[in-house]
């Protein structure tokens, strides 16, 4: 048998997306092997390739949805289960991407993250963490240097940016918002022996399908909240299921 490789295109050089930059990004979870805490989360999480972790964890793709950087992707990982705990056992891990997702719903919804009506909390319930796959949200992108000279720099989440932010209105008119690096200095390179970061499964991932509530996220659909610093959660529990609204079971972002 022979392999006509001339009827394919070649290798394309990906650009890494600049430091600091502002965009539209939709993140979808990546299948997993373990059921998390909710029926709704079965075979969401992955277990950690580091030898003797207990870390369970999500697997998500992000691809920004619009702009100048539209279709590019990266990838990370979010903590649910396992890994270091504060003074009351709870995984710090888990406490900090429960933080980033209540972010992602508030930024994606409008809401202002100060506003703690019975109204706004309800649109921040799930009935599982697999309901905040698709979910399309303002974000600032960064780089990640490369512990290894061998392989290159990705991009990451830096943090998700909330409607009290100027940033957060002009993304969403669509308008050119300047990066704003942010300094990291460059970790030391790993022995030669170490498994190299992209080990930990953020290989290339399948196209997202943007899911039919993205368009959610419009300037005309949200107002913009009193100017004001977001609040930083802190739960205290290990994660569960949170009950959905009796009127309309899960995330707003999901009902027709």
């Amino acid at each position: 048998m022979t392999y006509d490789m001339n009827d394919v295109q070649p290798q394309i050089a990906t650009e890494i997306i600049p430091d600091g930059t502002f965009a539209k990004i939709t993140m979808i979870f990546k299948p997993g092997t373990i059921d998390g805490a909710s029926p709704a989360d079965a075979r969401l999480l992955k277990p950690s390739n580091s030898p003797g972790s207990d870390v369970q964890q999500i697997d998500a793709e992000f691809t920004v949805a619009e702009g100048l950087y539209a279709r590019r992707k990266f990838w990370q990982f979010f903590t649910v289960i396992g890994g270091k705990v504060d003074e009351q056992g709870v995984s710090i891990g888990w406490k900090i991407t429960k933080s980033t997702f209540r972010s992602m719903i508030d930024s994606a919804l409008g809401l202002d993250p100060q506003d703690m009506s019975e109204a706004a909390k309800a649109r921040r319930l799930l009935e599982g963490l697999s309901q905040m796959s698709g979910i399309t949200f303002i974000g600032k992108i960064r780089i990640e240097p490369s512990d290894n000279p061998r392989y290159a720099d990705r991009n990451r989440l830096d943090r998700v940016v909330l409607p009290n932010e100027p940033e957060w209105q002009k993304v969403m008119n669509g308008e050119h918002v300047p990066p704003a690096p942010s300094a990291r200095p460059r970790a030391a390179a790993k022995p030669e022996g170490d498994k190299p970061a992209w080990g930990q499964g953020n290989a290339a991932a399948p196209a997202a399908t943007k899911p039919a509530w993205g368009g959610a996220l419009s300037a005309s659909a949200t107002s913009q909240p009193a100017a004001g610093p977001a609040p930083a959660p802190a739960p205290q529990s290990a994660p569960a299921a949170a009950p959905a609204p009796a009127a309309k079971p899960g995330p707003a972002w999901l009902a027709s």
